[in-house]
């Protein structure tokens, strides 16, 4: 857990220093509630979700780090992911990103290995109202491949606050 906050806030602060004041934010905020399903047996999921956003290369990548505890009946799971995103500014209030990255995921399930390594695809829709970038919404269709217990796949929402970091 030490190490996930260290590359967090390495994250956040390496852009800060290249910023300018008439620029985006240095970093976004992300609040929100996540659901998850498994396509394959129908098991569902809910919890709160917690990310941040960074933005290294203007309008070619942006890095998103967050986690998710996914609550079911007698589990919980930690999805902890890192996913690389192409953004696509579709107006001053509005902007589309696509992306993936790796996830670990953290298991208290009965049965099965605590810790496996997943892949996750994301779409992110972004919603600015006033157009300045300083608290916004979001929602975020994402879909799930674990590589080991039992190639579990799973198709989530993920949507909530934004906050801007300036």
């Amino acid at each position: 857990m030490r190490s996930v906050v260290l590359t967090l806030v390495l994250f956040a602060t390496l852009p800060a220093l290249s910023q300018s004041p008439d620029k985006d934010p240095a970093a976004i905020l992300e609040f929100g509630a996540a659901a998850s399903v498994n396509p394959k047996d129908g098991t569902s999921s809910y919890g709160p979700s917690f990310a941040f956003e960074v933005t290294p290369i203007e309008n070619w990548l942006e890095i998103e780090a967050g986690t998710t505890p996914l609550f079911r009946s007698r589990s919980t799971e930690w999805d902890t992911d890192v996913i690389f995103k192409k953004p696509w500014t579709l107006s001053r209030k509005a902007e589309f990103m696509a992306g993936i990255g790796p996830e670990w995921v953290h298991s208290n399930e009965a049965g099965s290995k605590p810790n496996s390594i997943a892949g996750e695809a994301a779409l992110d829709f972004m919603f600015w109202p006033t157009g300045k970038h300083k608290f916004g919404w979001y929602f975020e269709p994402s879909y799930d491949y674990n590589f080991m217990r039992g190639h579990e796949q799973s198709v989530g929402i993920t949507g909530g606050l934004l906050v801007a970091i300036p």
